[in-house]
């Protein structure tokens, strides 16, 4: 079995380091102007923030770095998100063991800052063992927590790689290779407003109304590739006032497009036929009506088996000696919109585990096991 010189504890250092960066979303400048400083000593002969910031609000765009390789391979790309969510300022990171967590009151930020730390011990044993590698690419994303936004607006004419991976998601030795498409959905439920005590008789609830078509949804697992789910509602104005306008904001998700469609379309028709029969026994000019708002999330993500960026990966899994697990996820990442522009990319987990929680935590062994495939992959003959 090949090994790898990595140096576990100078991987733990740059881990721990990155990860008390404060890189919520849309504040990732700080990330960015330590990686790019970084990736130009690691040797990067260019690294180039594309002009996304101005399409995000982010105060950064994504970084592009690349690297030219010592002989003449398939060129690849790793992609990371430099993002957070919260609670993810003044992180502090305590390791006990081979353990990673934060102090209590935070997350850890090993999403996605595994991948980075991974990813830079990667070159910096590329470069003292003075391996072979070909021309590499690395991608580094803004507000991908918040709605995959970095990598909506990417200038991909920055990018040369025709196909990479994306390190970012839980467990370890496992490959995404398939995710499905979603759907987000705001829908305004407009009744009329009337004093609840004195004169309820001439209101219509909002409430009442979007409860009667939510009660009347097939929502949860739909199918085996469908999934819908409401999970944000608001609105009245008082306990004594009949609402007039409640909000509910929910998704649809489906590894089928036509499903996709038509769910979302189920839920569009099954409000609407609500309000209308609502409406039909009302008299007057005052009627309820509902507002729908559909706006795609991300692309369906499906990679057959025998793509190059599958291949690679599995050859560098042999060179390791290594089984590694191909799945189907259910969640939607950058990697769905780098395939939608013909980047094809298959998502390596990093062994972060308890993501977006205070008790997330990292297993240095993981990281350094996720390291090596990435040597391996950059060592494959392809």
């Amino acid at each position: 079995m090949t090994s790898y010189s990595i140096n576990k504890e100078r991987l733990a250092d740059s881990f721990t380091q990155l990860c008390e960066i404060d890189s919520p979303s849309f504040e990732e400048k700080p990330m960015a102007d330590f990686m790019t400083e970084l990736l130009t000593e690691l040797g990067a002969e260019l690294v180039t923030e594309d002009t996304s910031a101005k399409h995000t609000g982010s105060n950064s765009g994504n970084l592009i770095a690349r690297f030219p390789g010592t002989v003449n391979k398939e060129p690849v790309f790793f992609a990371c998100h430099m993002d957070t969510v919260s609670p993810g300022r003044g992180i502090q990171v305590y390791r006990t063991g081979d353990i990673f967590t934060s102090r209590g009151n935070t997350i850890l930020g090993g999403d996605d800052k595994s991948g980075i730390a991974a990813i830079v011990e990667m070159i910096r044993v590329l470069h003292e063992d003075a391996l072979p590698y070909g021309p590499m690419e690395i991608i580094l994303t803004t507000c991908e927590e918040v709605g995959l936004l970095g990598a909506k607006n990417l200038d991909t004419g920055l990018v040369h790689s025709r196909y990479g991976y994306a390190l970012d998601s839980t467990g370890i030795n496992r490959v995404v290779l398939g995710a499905p498409a979603a759907n987000r959905l705001k829908i305004e439920v407009h009744g009329i407003s009337a004093h609840a005590g004195l004169n309820p008789e001439q209101g219509v609830s909002a409430f009442c109304l979007a409860a009667r078509a939510i009660a009347d949804l097939r929502l949860g697992r739909l199918d085996e590739q469908s999934t819908a789910n409401f999970g944000l509602i608001s609105g009245g104005v008082a306990r004594n006032i009949v609402p007039d306008l409640i909000t509910i904001e929910g998704e649809v998700r489906s590894h089928s497009p036509e499903k996709l469609r038509d769910y979302t379309r189920e839920i569009e028709s099954t409000f609407r036929n609500v309000v209308m029969g609502w409406s039909s026994q009302l008299g007057g000019n005052r009627q309820p009506s509902v507002e729908i708002t559909v706006e795609p999330e991300y692309p369906v993500m499906r990679i057959g088996d025998d793509d190059p960026v599958i291949t690679r990966v599995k050859r560098a899994a042999d060179i390791l000696e290594r089984e590694l697990v191909f799945e189907v996820s259910g969640g939607g990442s950058d990697a769905n919109i780098f395939n939608s522009y013909g980047l094809q990319t298959a998502i390596i987990a990093t062994g972060m585990d308890k993501v977006h929680t205070t008790d997330e935590s990292l297993d240095l062994r993981d990281l350094v096991s996720v390291t090596e495939l990435l040597l391996a992959i950059m060592a494959c003959d392809f």
